[in-house]
């Protein structure tokens, strides 16, 4: 196996793969970079069992400068190639696969070897049912994923609540997650055709970086669903995800149908006024800070307060305030983190109680996104 490439371009598309090799896997063979070279392309593989990365680099592309003198595979050890390539002096890169799988890596005077495996014991990745497909708009997709992750749980007693619950049906995406102290839920109609029902849950971190691959990319992606496993081609790369085994809880019923009091915030000031708070709020033991609402005086206070630091208070004047007095705790990092996905446009805070979640959801709903927060019981 020998081929040479443009070192730069290389780097790129070894920076896609790189995101899913992990040092700390079990199977010593998912620590390496696989490399399949045909006479038309090159093609990278990377994997930690949870996701897999595969991207194609076509000879016919001219950005890369490709040359193939012969083809074959070989797995490399990913730390130490990702290293070298890096740090070579010249543009071009020449990679040379000998006996035993001893590598030989040129650019300009510099040249290494290093010892390869044999791509036979490289896990394969999975089969997936390439009828079973989804278009998803990459741009929408990438923004239902960050509005809903954050409310994942981290807690590995209930697996099933590390993922984002993701059902189709009718042409309505709908995403959910969490962690039984928040919740996040967002719903999008794709223009697409037919008429199945999907219904699986992708783990957190798996999203996290696919959001990070989709991003600043307009066009369609397509998913691809096995068994327990999806697949995301976009491009000339496609991401495969584990799915979560088990029944996701019904949340329809935690979010009120109805509420007694109702406030409206620019979400860009009351995150403001509420990273103020916490900044003392952190340094007590249980991180809590309280909202005091009076519609009559159209005046809600905030308070933050630690006894080993000090307090704070500070009057905010919301758009709009309507209802009952109302005092409600709450862990201000749920709220931070709610706020912060819907960037700058106006909210309306919804609450039935001090004892019963509250709502955060655009005051223009046409999005059909809500964010649900748990209060804190503080007597």
């Amino acid at each position: 196996m020998k081929f040479s490439i443009n070192r730069a371009a290389f780097i790129k598309t070894l920076n896609i793969v790189q995101r899913a090799i992990s040092s700390k896997t079990t199977i010593p063979s998912l620590t390496g970079l696989k490399i399949d070279v045909t006479e038309s392309h090159i093609m990278l593989t990377g994997s930690n069992a949870d996701i897999s990365i595969q991207t194609t680099i076509s000879g016919a592309n001219p950005d890369y400068e490709l040359t193939i003198s012969s083809t074959g595979s070989v797995v490399l050890p990913a730390r130490f190639f990702n290293d070298i390539v890096k740090k070579l002096p010249d543009t071009e890169l020449i990679i040379e696969v000998g006996d035993n799988f001893q590598t030989e890596i040129k650019s300009g005077n510099s040249e290494f070897t290093i010892n390869g495996l044999d791509a036979n014991g490289y896990p394969h990745l999975p089969e997936i049912d390439s009828d079973n497909t989804i278009d998803l708009p990459a741009e929408i997709f990438r923004e239902v994923i960050g509005q809903t992750v954050i409310a994942v749980s981290k807690q590995e007693s209930r697996p099933i609540l590390t993922g984002v619950h993701f059902t189709l049906e009718q042409q309505k995406l709908a995403a959910v997650a969490t962690d039984s102290h928040r919740l996040s839920q967002r719903k999008v109609t794709l223009p697409a055709d037919g008429d199945q029902a999907y219904n699986l849950v992708i783990p957190g971190d798996s999203l996290k970086e696919l959001a990070y691959m989709l991003d600043g990319k307009k066009e369609q992606i397509q998913m691809n669903l096995s068994e327990n496993q999806a697949m995301f081609n976009f491009g000339t790369t496609r991401f495969y995800s584990r799915l979560l085994e088990g029944v996701y809880p019904d949340t329809s019923r935690l979010i009120p149908e109805s509420a007694t009091t109702n406030i409206q915030f620019s979400a860009m000031d009351l995150l403001a006024a509420v990273e103020r708070a916490s900044l003392l709020s952190h340094e007590s033991r249980n991180n809590v800070i309280k909202l005091t609402i009076n519609p009559n005086d159209k005046v809600v206070t905030i308070t933050g307060n630690s006894p080993d630091v000090g307090k704070v208070e500070e009057d905010l004047q919301p758009q709009e305030i309507s209802g009952e007095e109302l005092e409600i705790s709450f862990n201000p990092d749920y709220l931070k983190e709610a706020l912060r996905v819907f960037g700058k446009i106006n909210v309306e805070v919804a609450f039935t109680s001090s004892l019963r979640p509250f709502t955060i959801t655009p005051v223009d709903n046409d999005e059909d996104f809500i964010q649900l927060i748990t209060p804190v019981r503080t007597f």
